[in-house]
């Protein structure tokens, strides 16, 4: 191995070839990354529909917050399934595999003629968005230059906020045009149902465009079709340096068996360590409540006196800035790496968060006819919440959101990565639906609890990438170890 790595390091042709075909691996990871845009907008668009589904089927709160989070149930189920589904028949299988779950949901969630089958479709939907939560990450991470690889993985997230842009917009729109997210549109039905039909058209653009890419080389070496590894190997870095390529993944996946579950066993509380971290760093991106932002914004902000239509504008710009800080994040990140963007992230999210945490624990409160007590925002309260909002944006779209797939998708070794990544996408998932489905309750009791815990869990995650997250910028995957560091 320190043979084949100091050849490697000698060879002065590989570097050009990379950087000639750059364009070519670009628009292949986009194609890839597009999953995420449907990862995106499927969890997104219940946020314009939450009122809507509230009213039309008569729901509680607990209700409620378990039809908006049934989405993430599926994602887990999904992520756990797609590793093994990958590892058997391949990336692209799965990519379009995907393309026919969020098909399916589209079409039944927005004709469900109850909750049952709502949260049925809901379901189906969510094992989509886990599959493309693990398999475009993992795809782009194989068949990215190591030079470049950081930026091409933060497609992922770049794809997943154009998603949850395009979806909010597409409710503000929507209900605009109805006159309200409950009044009837086209065809007799309500305008929140067209929230969920309209996805049938990225669903089908990215089943048709996952033909038109190549499967992931190191799947190829994988199952021994080396003449075709070579052939797409040769496309994405050129022709010099292939053969010394594929003799390294070979050797990182030279075994007896074939991947299992089995090869993520350790003697940390049975699982390898880099295991650990991966699942770590998923349930951290989720414990700082940034999709309460996404899936409850609209609910949240006429809870403390705006107007609906107010509510969607204030959301879409909520989207917006989470792609700039997305593009930003891309620009940086094989430049400065991902450890120091996290630590950065961390301490923004926990000042963010904890000012929101103040705001809305001291705001006073107002009470409905029907007795329910929410928050009233006075003076420069709204305000000062609006910028902290936006700012924890700020803070997670630079950070927490494309570094986390980045890592999960380049930090495991090849001969784990995707049972590595569908386990911690699977607690991602999970990490996702607890918090999901416990604001509404949560939001009832007191918002400045809710936004305390998140800022609490900012900080943690602050400590835990100091510990225990290693920086991969530069790294090739044939590099990567089986193990963590020590903590610092």
């Amino acid at each position: 191995m320190s043979e084949q790595r100091s050849a490697n390091a000698g060879t002065t042709t590989d570097e050009p070839e990379q950087k000639v075909s750059g364009g070519r691996v670009v628009s292949i990871a986009s194609v890839a990354a597009l999953g995420g845009f449907l990862f995106g907008y499927d969890s997104a668009v219940i946020n314009g529909a939450v009122s809507a589904i509230e009213e039309r089927f008569s729901v509680a709160p607990a209700a409620l917050g378990f039809a908006v989070a049934s989405a993430l149930l599926g994602a887990a189920l999904g992520a756990v399934a797609a590793g093994r589904f990958a590892d058997r028949f391949g990336r692209l299988f799965v990519m379009r595999a995907a393309a026919v779950l969020f098909l399916v949901s589209a079409i039944g969630t927005g004709l469900a003629p109850s909750l049952e089958v709502l949260v049925l479709f809901r379901i189906i939907g969510g094992i989509g968005v886990g599959v493309a939560s693990v398999i475009a990450p993992a795809y782009i991470a194989e068949v990215s230059p190591a030079h470049i690889r950081g930026r091409l993985g933060s497609l992922q997230q770049l794809a997943i906020v154009t998603g949850i842009f395009v979806s909010l917009l597409v409710d503000y729109l929507l209900a605009g045009a109805a006159g309200s997210s409950k009044d009837e549109l086209w065809l007799g039905l309500e305008a929140w149902r067209w929230m969920f039909i309209a996805m049938v058209v990225p669903a089908i653009a990215y089943g048709a465009l996952s033909l038109t890419i190549p499967e992931s080389p190191r799947y190829l070496v994988a199952t021994r079709q080396i003449g075709e590894a070579r052939k797409v190997l040769s496309r994405l870095l050129g022709t010099d340096g292939v053969d010394l390529k594929i003799d390294r993944i070979q050797e990182t996946l030279r075994r007896e068996t074939k991947p299992s579950w089995r090869d993520l066993r350790g003697p940390a509380l049975g699982l390898l360590p880099i295991v650990w971290v991966g699942i770590g760093l998923s349930v951290f991106q989720q414990f700082v409540g940034i999709n309460v932002i996404f899936y409850y914004s609209n609910v949240l902000w006429e809870a403390v006196g705006f107007s609906e239509a107010d509510s969607f504008k204030i959301t879409v710009i909520t989207a917006v800035v989470n792609i700039a800080t997305t593009l930003i994040a891309i620009a940086s990140v094989d430049r400065y790496g991902r450890r120091p963007l996290l630590l950065i992230g961390s301490v923004g999210m926990t000042v963010t968060l904890a000012t929101m945490a103040v705001v809305f624990g001291t705001a006073g409160t107002t009470t409905a006819a029907d007795g329910t007590v929410t928050p009233a925002l006075t003076g420069v309260q709204g305000p000062i919440a609006l910028v902290a909002a936006n700012l924890f944006v700020v803070a997670f779209g630079m950070s927490w959101g494309p570094m986390v797939w980045v890592l999960l998708g380049e930090k495991f070794p090849n001969r784990i990565r995707a049972a590595a990544l569908s386990l911690a996408a699977a607690a991602q998932w999970v990490a996702n639906w607890v918090i999901t489905v416990t604001f509404p309750s949560l939001k009832d009791l007191s918002l400045g609890l809710a936004y305390g815990f998140y800022a609490v869990c900012a900080l943690l995650s602050l400590v835990f990438v100091w510990k225990w997250v290693e920086e991969t910028r530069g790294k090739e995957l044939e590099d990567m170890p089986d193990r963590v560091a020590e903590p610092a």
